[in-house]
């Protein structure tokens, strides 16, 4: 094979990026209008929330689902891309001129490498830093008693008190559901707003409407000294709306939206508290092997492009090569979903689909080849 890249491997790569770039504006614009501005309308008017911040939150969240839709959009512009190619023969002519139906699949998976190489930096950089921003936005205009700072956790106030949570979680048990803050600082202030007690509690639990402070450690600041006391457990009947409390929660610690690094933090910090870590592990190897997914469905998609050369129009060629692509991501859900349930390794049921799904593109390939 010659060196890589020649004039036709530049060409047919601008090609199929353009296409890729506009299915991708598509894609992105549509479930920017569908799935989020239309859900964020639903709650303009709740607190200070108004049009103004629910399109800011869009647009902060425009990085986040250009990661998730990149793969899609690659599939579909790398099969029109391919599709106008063919239609207007180029491809015929490539083909005559020598070029192998492989170096014209290589060129078309180097020219998405960029896209994808720019996205898995994304998805570890602005992606993660702009969903933040754009949920600590939304907490902070809805309710004025709870805010989400950036590096501290979640705040709350009733009153003279002030929480501080790093982590949280909804727990599921028995039927039951409750709210988990882990690693609680509470700050009571006195009448004269100078600082009487500093509370820290391993885990806060809130259950029938009152919250229950494990492993307390509490001191409190006379006018000359300070008094620590410790207790295993108390009880806090407190009013603080748990509702609003989770729903901030699922905001600032979703998996799905952290980077790298978060969720290996975080599953360490499950396992050294004997707590399920298998959220965090399901979206740290789907992190891994991103790239990879985007290659397998490329290599999908450029089998039913070729076949374009033959017979059939490019509607019916970009149809079968959306299936199959959706397809690959229902398998692949499915094995990570049973992963979860049954407890192996979440990189063999990433590895799995990918792997047969390779082969299947290979033996269609060879195929429509033949």
């Amino acid at each position: 094979m010659k060196p890589f890249p020649k004039l036709h491997d530049l060409y047919i790569g601008g090609v199929v990026l353009r296409s890729v770039l506009l299915a991708w504006g598509v894609l992105v614009g549509l479930d920017s209008l569908i799935g989020g501005l239309m859900t964020e309308i639903s709650d303009v008017g709740t607190g200070n929330y108004d049009m103004t911040a629910a399109l800011t939150n869009v647009v902060l969240s425009l990085p986040r689902r250009a990661y998730m839709l990149f793969p899609y959009a690659a599939v579909i512009g790398a099969v029109i891309g391919l599709g106008q190619l063919s239609a207007s023969s180029e491809l015929t002519v490539l083909r005559a001129l020598g070029l192998s139906r492989r170096r014209i699949s290589l060129s078309v998976i180097l020219s998405l490498t960029v896209l994808t190489a720019l996205m898995v930096v994304n998805a570890e950089t602005v992606a993660p830093w702009a969903q933040r921003r754009a949920d600590t936005l939304k907490a902070s205009a809805k309710s004025k008693d709870v805010i989400i700072a950036q590096y501290s956790g979640l705040w709350a106030r009733e009153g003279d008190v002030f929480l501080n949570a790093q982590t949280g979680l909804e727990r599921n048990e028995n039927g039951r559901q409750w709210l988990q803050l882990n690693d609680v600082r509470l700050f009571e202030l006195a009448g004269d707003g100078r600082l009487a007690s500093i509370t820290r509690v391993g885990v806060a639990e809130h259950h029938a409407g009152e919250w229950i402070l494990r492993d307390v450690v509490r001191t409190r600041f006379d006018a000359k000294s300070a008094v620590r006391t410790t207790a295993k457990e108390e009880r806090w009947a407190s009013k603080l709306d748990a509702a609003a409390l989770a729903a901030n929660t699922r905001n600032i610690w979703r998996p799905r939206y952290m980077t790298a690094a978060a969720l290996k933090d975080g599953i360490e910090y499950r396992i050294r508290n004997d707590l399920d870590p298998s959220e965090f592990q399901e979206h740290y190897w789907g992190r891994w092997f991103y790239p990879v997914n985007v290659l397998v469905l490329c290599l999908l998609a450029i089998p039913f492009a070729f076949g374009s050369l033959r017979s059939g129009g490019l509607g019916k060629r970009l149809f079968m090569g959306i299936v199959f692509s959706l397809g690959f991501w229902l398998v692949q859900t499915q094995f990570v979903r049973l992963a979860g349930v049954f407890k192996f390794d979440y990189r063999i049921a990433y590895l799995i689909p990918a792997l047969a799904m390779v082969g299947f593109s290979l033996w269609l390939f060879k195929r429509r080849s033949g």
